[in-house]
């Protein structure tokens, strides 16, 4: 084994063995928030358990670099009655993007390349996009593959950052009308055995939805930019994040498995159902317990409160946590920047089990997108509470978090409740009624 290898193969047993560090805590009246306030965002959410909305969960809010709420409530398994508990383990699917694109900027400070480079230059199989024409069947009435055409410029490393790079997650019709991507078994990502080099060259044999850079589509441009790292690297892309993010945040209950000794801490999935939510399958209960063959830069990471907390607090501190330097500033002032402007957005579309298909506005109305962000235009433009520049995302399960660099304020909350959009956005609604001083 390559020193370089064995190094990385030990942080990754040390993140499986190591506890998670809280952030410091304080009263929440020392850093301006009211503590009778904050009890509101508790009752709700305890309600949302009561009523059968949610199992449970954790919400965190921190100001100037202090925990001033941490509170689990409901169960993190109400079948088996596994209470919640700050160290519960979640599924985080898209907040995934966030770590990835941290990392993509780790390559980028060390001036490994530009955001204007072609990833053909480090991924030769996109090279040769085409995109994809599309016309409907007059027999069917279904979206059938007309022809391809070559796409009119290449796919950069911005594209992929800020979701303009001409994929999407169902990717383009063929010719008979089916999704292009179950067809290859790119849509239940991959499965068991395919590597994230196989999937890459497997996404880059279908047409683009659209031309690059003309329309924001929610995409495995991510998963594409996990690649990048781990070409650009060396490093496998869990072992990329061991090294050079989880281990100096000690972020140490986070990564792309949930092994033997920290089984029990994992949080059951649920789907939302007519009265309620109602627990999802076994199947879609599982996560891996050793590493996975695809290691995803979009989506597969699992994690805590505890450990994203670390992760969006050195982002509020410009880059760096406890003497870790991860980012320069600038670095994460382009990150937080809306690189969007005025291009079109395609709805996001969701299906859960065998319910009917929900789009979703995304980003948010008011809201522009920076390089893996959403960044709020200020109150004006998005009529809710929070400030100009303040950015976040979420995961399909309902986790959450909000960075406000204006406020000081960091917030994340977990739960696990597939496309659930609506308990994040209480509970951010709740903690910015909290703010009672500056």
């Amino acid at each position: 084994m390559k020193p370089g290898v064995r190094l990385c193969t030990v942080l990754v047993a040390l993140l499986t063995t190591l506890h998670a560090q809280v952030l410091p805590q304080a009263p929440p009246g020392d850093v301006g928030l009211s503590k009778e306030r904050l009890q509101r965002l508790k009752a709700a959410m305890e309600t949302e358990v009561a009523e059968n909305r949610l199992a449970g969960g954790v919400g965190l809010i921190a100001r100037k670099g202090k925990v001033a709420y941490l509170e689990p409530f409901g169960a993190a398994d109400k079948e088996a009655g596994t209470p919640m508990r700050t160290d519960t383990i979640f599924r985080i699917y898209s907040m995934t993007k966030a770590v990835t694109g941290v990392a993509v900027m780790v390559l980028y400070e060390e001036g490994r390349f530009s955001l204007s480079d072609p990833v053909s230059r480090y991924l030769p199989e996109f090279a040769t996009m085409r995109v994809a024409v599309e016309r409907t069947d007059p027999a069917s009435g279904k979206r059938v593959l007309s022809h391809s055409v070559p796409a009119g410029r290449p796919i950069t490393i911005l594209d992929l950052l800020r979701h303009t790079s001409g994929f999407n997650y169902e990717g383009p019709h063929d010719e008979k009308g089916e999704l292009s991507y179950q067809r290859l078994g790119l849509a239940a990502a991959g499965g068991d055995d395919m590597t994230l080099a196989e999937f890459t060259k497997r996404l880059a044999q279908v047409p683009l939805v659209h031309e690059p850079g003309t329309v924001w589509d929610y995409s495995f441009s991510m998963d594409v930019l996990g690649r990048l790292v781990e070409v650009v690297s060396g490093r496998t892309l869990d072992q990329f994040f061991a090294e050079r993010i989880f281990m100096p945040l000690r972020m140490n209950d986070t990564g792309f498995y949930v092994p033997d000794q920290k089984w029990s801490r994992l949080a059951a999935l649920y789907n939302p159902a007519p009265k309620g939510i109602a627990r999802a399958d076994e199947g879609a209960q599982t996560a891996p317990r050793r590493k996975p063959a695809l290691l995803m830069g979009g989506a597969g990471l699992m994690s805590t409160v505890i450990d994203y907390a670390r992760f969006v607090q050195m982002l509020l501190n410009d880059g760096e946590l406890d003497g870790a330097r991860i980012l320069g500033r600038k670095t994460v002032d382009l990150m937080r920047s809306d690189l969007l402007g005025d291009l079109p957005r395609a709805p996001i579309r969701l299906v859960v089990g065998d319910g009917p298909v929900v789009t979703a506005q995304l980003p948010p109305p008011g809201y522009g997108f920076g390089l893996t962000f959403a960044v709020s235009g200020g109150p004006d433009r998005t009529a809710s509470v929070g400030s100009k520049g303040e950015y976040n995302w979420a995961g399909a399960a309902g986790t959450m978090f909000w960075i406000d660099p204006e406020e000081q304020m960091v917030g994340v909350l977990m739960i696990q409740k597939m496309f659930d959009l609506s308990t994040g956005a209480k509970f951010k609604q709740l903690a910015y009624q909290a703010i009672v001083a500056r």
